[in-house]
C-alpha cells in the first residue's frame, strides 16, 4: 500500500514538473515570437535601426561570359514648392548598367554603359510573355539640332527554345566615333526575378509610395546637372 502511494506521488510530481516545463517552453516561445513580430512589423524594429549616412547599394546583377548586367532603382527627387508641399523634380527610373568582360569573371567598369528604363518602359518589360520582344530607343538630343549624334538601343528578345531572353544594348556615339555592343543572355528564372523586382520598384520610382505614407516625406533637393539638357529621367543615364 505504501509502495503504491509512493508510486502515485512520484507520478503526480513528475506530471506537475512536466506541466511546468511545458508552460515555461510555451511562454518562452511566445516571448520569442512576440519579439520577432515586433522587429519585423513595418514601422517598428528594423525602421528603428540607425539609418546609413550614405547611399544604399542593392543591385541585381547577372554575370555572363561576354558581359554583365546590373539593375537597380533610381528614386525620384522632390522639391518643396509652397506650404510644405512637394513636387517631383526628377522622375525615377530603373537603371540598367552593362559592362564588357575582360577576362574570366572580370568586367571593365570604366567601359560601362547605362540605360534608364522609364515607368512606361518598365511596364512593357513586366508585361512581356515568353515569346514577346521589346525594343527601346533613347536619344539625349532628340528634337534638337544634335539629334542622332548619340543613340542607345535596348533590345529584349526570347531564346528560340523559350529558355530565356537575350538582353542587348547598342550605343552609337557619333561624337566620339565609337560603337559599343553588349549581349547578356538571361535565363527564365533570372528574368522572372527582374519582372518581380521591377513590379515592386515601379510605384517607388513613380513616387507613389509617398502618397501612401510608405516613404520618407522629406523634400529632397534636386541634383545640379548642368552638362546635359535633356529629359530629366535620362540625365543619370548619360552621365558617365
Amino acid at each position: 500500500m505504501m509502495k503504491q502511494a509512493r508510486t502515485l506521488l512520484s507520478r503526480s510530481l513528475c506530471d506537475h514538473s512536466k506541466s511546468l516545463f511545458e508552460e515555461r517552453v510555451k511562454a518562452s516561445t511566445l516571448r520569442g515570437f512576440a519579439s520577432w513580430s515586433s522587429s519585423s512589423t513595418p514601422g517598428r524594429g528594423f525602421s528603428d535601426a540607425p539609418k546609413p549616412s550614405g547611399r544604399l547599394f542593392a543591385p541585381y546583377s547577372i554575370f555572363k561570359g561576354k558581359a554583365a548586367l546590373s539593375v537597380e532603382p533610381v528614386l525620384p527627387s522632390f522639391t518643396e514648392i509652397d506650404s510644405g508641399n512637394l513636387r517631383i523634380d526628377r522622375r525615377g527610373s530603373l537603371m540598367m548598367t552593362f559592362m564588357p568582360a575582360i577576362g574570366e569573371r572580370k568586367y571593365d567598369w570604366e567601359k560601362k554603359q547605362k540605360f534608364a528604363l522609364s515607368p512606361t518602359e518598365v511596364g512593357s518589360l513586366i508585361s512581356m510573355g515568353s515569346k514577346d520582344s521589346s525594343e527601346f530607343f533613347h536619344d539625349p538630343s532628340m528634337k534638337s539640332s544634335n539629334a542622332g549624334q548619340v543613340r542607345k538601343s535596348l533590345s529584349i528578345k526570347p531564346h528560340a527554345d523559350g529558355s530565356g531572353y537575350f538582353i542587348s544594348l547598342s550605343v552609337n556615339n557619333g561624337i566620339l566615333k565609337t560603337n559599343d555592343y553588349f549581349v547578356v543572355p538571361v535565363t527564365k528564372a533570372e528574368f522572372a526575378v527582374m519582372k518581380t523586382a521591377f513590379s515592386f520598384a515601379l510605384p517607388h520610382i513613380m513616387g507613389w509610395n509617398r502618397l501612401t505614407g510608405q516613404g520618407n516625406t522629406e523634400a529632397l533637393p534636386p541634383r545640379n546637372v548642368t552638362h546635359l539638357k535633356t529629359d530629366p529621367q535620362l540625365e543619370l543615364e548619360w552621365d558617365k
